[in-house]
């Protein structure tokens, strides 16, 4: 019998793991791998390299202290490590994204990579028309995702396969610490945090989650997207638990998964849509740069842009290194809208606090705002943050948690400020009116 690697990435359990399973049928023993790559942690900001350690040492504990960890290229130390403990093949997760499938495509060329499952219920690729074209609006997807259907759970845990000692891989590539969180990570970590974060929204609001899923005052989401980042639980975990139930709250959940799949498969299909409009016509619109829009910028990162709903939601970004997604919404139409700055500086700012940052769901959810994505909100629907605050956070409660000058305004007038505005509160950098006027007329420039 040979002896396997399985390497982690997006996949930090050991339950619902598809690469045990293959790992225990290629028979031998098992080394578990992590590698600490500079190229994915020098961009990914501290809040989620934070979290990936304190999942890394979750995940560690659950192996027995036998995860092993290194540093460096994965083209280089990956087939180094397998050589040491002579192993015929890796077992991974298939990666869709643009920097992993060249990461993986160099580590292949030096070692066997077994790819088995994906961090999604359904992969990219797999979701097709029947020419074989792949979709590019969500509605008819996500029908086609229902029809293609999912795998149940794989029933693995930390014993399916018999685990290497680290000490035991006698190579050139040594072991190192796991890195200490640079800051309190918030929330449950590891793979049992995650499960039991499931559980407790499952079982306490997800029967609301359709009526309430736009209401940041009630903070009643599941914040799943953070564990679904660093897979300490798989959408097959999530979807299995779904499927016995026919609420409205929980055929509302199982669609956000969807979406998730579906922007991935977007990625997938049309990598240079995360660093540019997947809508070329958007290549056209005038954006405003220089000094003005710099301080701008500068006054919507730090929610200082006089409107409280944007302001909240910047500063509860700044606090939690999250936001609700309807919030989300608000504040990248403001910034795209209103500031007329290209969605991308949004989507880097937020990539680089966000703790749930993932380039798929990330990039394409602002395009989506900004309208030049894939079956993207039209972009001459621009967002009054002022109506919006109103609506989905009636009462005012989402703006004063966050916003504390704004805490002596009772009820839905801390949104407008008509009858009063604090001394220390800025006024709005811009008017929205006349910025709405703006965005269509440039708009006007490229529609045709």
């Amino acid at each position: 019998m040979n002896n396997s690697v399985v390497w982690f990435r997006r996949d930090l359990r050991v339950g619902d793991l598809p690469t045990l399973t293959a790992a225990s049928d290629a028979g031998g023993q098992v080394l578990g791998l992590f590698v600490l790559d500079d190229r994915l942690l020098g961009p990914s900001g501290s809040p989620r390299s934070d979290r990936l350690f304190a999942d890394l040492a979750e995940l560690d504990r659950q192996l027995g202290g036998r995860l092993m960890v290194v540093r460096g290229d994965p083209a280089v130390v990956v087939p180094s490590v397998a050589k040491s403990v002579e192993a015929d093949e890796v077992h991974i997760s298939a990666d869709y994204g643009p920097y992993g499938r060249e990461r993986d495509a160099a580590v292949a060329k030096s070692v066997t990579l077994v790819a088995t499952g994906s961090p999604y219920a359904v992969a990219p690729g797999r979701v097709t028309k029947a020419d074989g074209d792949p979709y590019k609006v969500f509605t008819p997807y996500f029908r086609q995702w229902l029809a293609h259907g999912w795998r149940g759970p794989a029933a693995t845990d930390a014993t399916t396969v018999q685990w290497i000692d680290p000490e035991d891989a006698a190579g050139e590539v040594k072991r190192v610490a796991i890195p200490a969180p640079g800051r309190d990570v918030v929330g449950p970590v590891g793979e049992a945090g995650a499960l039991e974060q499931w559980k407790e929204y499952r079982e306490n609001h997800l029967r609301e989650y359709d009526d309430e899923r736009n209401r940041p005052d009630l903070d009643t989401t599941s914040r799943m997207s953070i564990p679904l980042k660093y897979g300490t639980i798989h959408p097959r975990t999530m979807l299995a638990d779904l499927s016995r139930r026919t609420d409205d709250g929980a055929q509302a959940y199982r669609r956000q998964l969807a979406w998730r799949d579906f922007y991935a498969d977007i990625l997938f299909q049309k990598p240079q849509s995360a660093r540019s409009n997947y809508d070329s016509k958007f290549d056209r619109l005038r954006h405003d740069s220089g000094a003005a829009a710099d301080l701008a910028f500068i006054a919507w990162c730090e929610g200082r842009t006089g409107f409280p709903i944007v302001d909240a939601g910047m500063r509860q970004l700044a606090a939690e290194n999250w936001m609700h997604n309807r919030v989300r919404m608000i504040v990248a139409s403001f910034l795209v809208k209103d500031l007329h700055i290209p969605w991308w500086r949004g989507a880097r700012y937020f990539m680089n606090h966000l703790v749930d940052g993932d380039l798929a769901s990330n990039q394409h959810g602002w395009q989506w705002t900004a309208g030049s994505g894939t079956d993207a909100s039209p972009f001459f629907r621009v967002f009054n943050p002022i109506t919006q605050g109103e609506k989905f956070d009636p009462d005012g409660t989402y703006v004063r948690r966050w916003v504390p000058e704004l805490r002596g305004v009772p009820g839905k007038a801390v949104h407008s400020l008509k009858a009063m505005r604090p001394v220390d509160y800025p006024e709005p950098i811009v008017d929205h009116a006349h910025e709405r006027q703006e965005a269509l007329r440039r708009y006007g420039e490229i529609k045709d």
